[in-house]
């Protein structure tokens, strides 16, 4: 399933959203862009770099797979256009898997689509990316939206230089994926690993 990968490779996405699609009412609309303020005078060079993915939220996750998702990391390589080389890199039967795209910036900064390196075969109808939080050596909160077949997707993540983050900065992040009409189901917190992701 193709749009699976689109969150970054995660192997149970596809399950997920195929779950998600066949309960179509219950899958919380995306909120409007307005709901997602973009981070003030973002710095492209100061945000690229490794992030560990400390926290997930979305409107096809759910409390009950908490366990099965491990930790991965996402590492955001600035080229000279000023999008992104991304690559996603997480433990994938008892392997190392690799999700590389590109993010384009768009006229707001923070703000990026997809490249159309993924989009031209995917079935994908739109893709954005916004970072909404960061202090760029610590943490950073960041906004995905996907349409697929006519069906809306988001998530927002909770990135951290470290594995680590304080209870201060997830409970932020719980605030801020509330903010957008999630619950508390829809709140992961990936089980740390050191295969892969500390190997880069």
């Amino acid at each position: 399933m193709p749009e699976g990968l689109l969150w970054l490779g995660l192997t149970l996405l596809g399950a997920l959203q195929t779950q998600a699609r066949d309960a179509t009412p219950n899958l919380i609309p995306a909120p409007p862009l307005s709901k997602v303020p973009p981070q003030p005078n973002f710095q492209d060079d100061q945000f690229q770099g490794k992030w560990y993915v400390v926290g997930l939220a979305g409107n096809a996750f759910s409390k009950e797979d908490q366990g099965q998702f491990k930790m991965y990391t996402t590492n955001y390589e600035l080229r000279e256009d000023r999008s992104y080389n991304v690559t996603s890199t997480l433990l994938k039967d008892h392997g190392c898997d690799y999700f590389v795209r590109t993010f384009v910036p768009t006229s707001q900064p923070g703000q990026y689509g997809l490249g159309s390196n993924i989009k031209s075969r995917s079935g994908l109808q739109s893709y954005t990316v916004r970072v909404t939080a960061t202090n760029y050596n610590q943490y950073a909160i960041v906004f995905f939206k996907k349409v697929v077949q006519n069906q809306e997707y988001f998530k927002t993540t909770l990135y951290g230089r470290t594995k680590e983050l304080s209870p201060e900065l997830k409970e932020k992040f719980t605030r801020f994926a509330k903010s957008l009409g999630l619950t508390d189901d829809h709140i992961l917190f990936p089980v740390p690993i050191d295969k892969c992701i500390d190997d880069q």
